[in-house]
C-alpha cells in the first residue's frame, strides 16, 4: 500500500497507530517520513501535504477541534462576524495548547477514540452554547440538527451539563432548511407573534409563515442554482400572492448586513394585519 494515498484518502492525516494496524511496518514508515512522502506531527500524528490545517493544529496541540471550529469543520451555517479563533478541546490536567487558540477545559461528554481529532457532535454543541451569544447558539444548533439529521427529541434526551445546553435544547424545531432562516426565527419569535417553518403552501413549502397569511422567503447567497429554479419561485410567490397571502421576499444582504430594513418591513405588514387576513 502506498501510504501518502493511504493517508490523504483518510483526511490527510492520521494517527500513527492507525498505519501500523494498518500493516505498515515500521520500517517502511520510517522510510515515508525520510523521503517527504509523509511528515510526522509531534510525536503520534503522520500527515500529508493536503492536511486541513485546523487538524494539524489540532494534533500539534495534543487536543480536539471544539466548539465553533469543530462546526465549521463539520460544515454547520455559522453566524456571520465570528471570531475565526480556532477552539480547541483540551483535557483537564494537560499541557497548554503552544498555538494561539481557545482552550475549552473540560473532560468530554461523549468519549472519543484517541484517533479523533475533532470532539463530538454533542460537545461541540454544549460548547457552542455556552461560547456564543444565545441567538448565535441557536443558529448553529439548528444547522447542526439539520446537517447532522439531529431529531430534536434525540438532543432534549441529552444529559446537558449546562443550562444553556439545556435551554437552548428545549427551544430546538429542527426545521430550519438554511441558517438564514434560522436567524430570522430566532429574532422574530421574541415579538409574540405565530412564526412557523417549512408549511407546504400552493405545492411548495415556505421558508416561514408569520400568522397565518404572512410568507416569508428568504434567499441565501447559493440559493438559486439556476435561472429555472429563480422562475420557479417567482412562479410559485405569484400563485401565493393570487390565494390571498402577502408575500416579503428577503436576501441574505437584507437579513445579514440590514436587518432594520427587515424589521420594518415586516412590522409594517404586521401593523396592517397582514399576517391575519387575506390580502
Amino acid at each position: 500500500m502506498e501510504i501518502a494515498r493511504w493517508v490523504t484518502e483518510r483526511g490527510g492525516i492520521v494517527h500513527r497507530q492507525q498505519i501500523l494496524d494498518a500493516g505498515v511496518s515500521v520500517g517502511r514508515l520510517r522510510a515515508a517520513l525520510a523521503r517527504g512522502e509523509v511528515e510526522r506531527v509531534r510525536r503520534y500524528w503522520v500527515r500529508t501535504e493536503g492536511a486541513p490545517p485546523d487538524l494539524v493544529i489540532a494534533a500539534r496541540a495534543t487536543a480536539r477541534l471544539a466548539c465553533t471550529s469543530a462546526a465549521r469543520h463539520r460544515g454547520w451555517w455559522m453566524p456571520p462576524g465570528l471570531d475565526p479563533a480556532i477552539h480547541l478541546s483540551v483535557a483537564p490536567g494537560a499541557q497548554a495548547p503552544l498555538s494561539p487558540a481557545v482552550a475549552h477545559w473540560s473532560r468530554a461528554l461523549v468519549p472519543r477514540s484517541p484517533f479523533d481529532l475533532i470532539e463530538s457532535v454533542e460537545d461541540t454543541l454544549e460548547h457552542v452554547a455556552e461560547c456564543l451569544t444565545r441567538e448565535q447558539a441557536e443558529v448553529v444548533w439548528e444547522s447542526a440538527a439539520r446537517i447532522e439529521r439531529l431529531h430534536p427529541r434525540v438532543l432534549r434526551a441529552v444529559d446537558w451539563r449546562t443550562r444553556a445546553a439545556r435551554e437552548i435544547a428545549e427551544k430546538l424545531v429542527g426545521l430550519s432548511d438554511s441558517g438564514l432562516e434560522t436567524l430570522f426565527v430566532v429574532r422574530f419569535r421574541a415579538w409574540g407573534v405565530l412564526v412557523r417553518q417549512q408549511v407546504r403552501i400552493a405545492g411548495h413549502a415556505v421558508d416561514v409563515l408569520i400568522g397565518e397569511w404572512l410568507v416569508v422567503q428568504l434567499d441565501g447567497w447559493a440559493y438559486h442554482s439556476s435561472p429555472a429554479e429563480r422562475q420557479r419561485d417567482l412562479a410559485h410567490d405569484r400563485e401565493l400572492r393570487a390565494r390571498g397571502y402577502t408575500v416579503l421576499r428577503f436576501t441574505y444582504a437584507d437579513v445579514v448586513t440590514d436587518w432594520a430594513r427587515v424589521e420594518r418591513a415586516v412590522g409594517r405588514a404586521i401593523a396592517q394585519g397582514r399576517h391575519l387576513r387575506p390580502q
